[in-house]
């Protein structure tokens, strides 16, 4: 299983939307998820139609409105957000639980491949039907307040940004430079046993 860009997107818009609820933000607006993430802003917009359609997300109309969970995140799953966007978690349709279809091999009852197969897709529910939305937000609330990062949406929300006229600003006065804008560092990436597992089961190892 490969998780496509729009499954991935859909993943993290429902993260952000958890850590929101969290420290207590009502309301996100599209723009603002689609800015923190580095999601296209219209690739997002239909992605939320699909998880509004799934009764995860509810919105609100108007200036100040946005996106926010509509159940509590310890009721989402993670397999079901993929099962819902990328389809069924097995890597071929004979090992499927939700949507089995024969595969060419003549018995399946002794194929090796299949076996395999099996166990691929085990494991893989194991994981993602183990843990809930409220699990992922946990652990990356608790490793950002560890790393003394600032938590995301603890800010009241900015203003809705505006178009631009096509104007120009006005010519810095000679002998200024215009600042340069601020280098963000970025913590380093997770070691392989860092997962998720090993954030909630501090003795887990691999």
């Amino acid at each position: 299983m490969k998780l496509s860009k729009k499954g991935e997107y859909a993943i993290r818009a429902l993260i952000e939307l958890g850590i929101a609820q969290e420290v207590g933000r009502d309301l996100v607006q599209v723009t603002e998820l689609a800015d923190g993430r580095q999601i296209p802003v219209k690739f997002l917009e239909q992605i939320m139609l699909d998880l509004r359609a799934a009764n995860w997300v509810e919105s609100r109309r108007g200036k100040f409105g946005g996106y926010r969970l509509a159940v509590p995140a310890k009721t989402i799953f993670i397999g079901q957000i993929v099962r819902t966007i990328e389809g069924p978690l097995a890597p071929i349709g004979c090992v499927s639980q939700t949507a089995y279809e024969p595969c060419s091999c003549p018995d399946e009852d002794h194929c090796g491949l299949r076996m395999l197969m099996m166990d691929v897709r085990n494991a893989i529910a194991g994981i993602l039907d183990r843990y809930t939305l409220a699990d992922v937000v946990e652990v990356t609330l608790r490793k950002m307040r560890r790393s003394g990062l600032p938590l995301p949406y603890s800010e009241p929300p900015k203003p809705p940004r505006l178009r631009s006229t096509g104007k120009r600003h006005a010519e810095p006065v000679s002998g200024h430079r215009p600042s340069e804008p601020a280098t963000t560092t970025f913590p380093p990436r997770l070691q392989p046993v860092e997962g998720l597992i090993k954030q909630l089961f501090e003795d887990y190892t691999i």
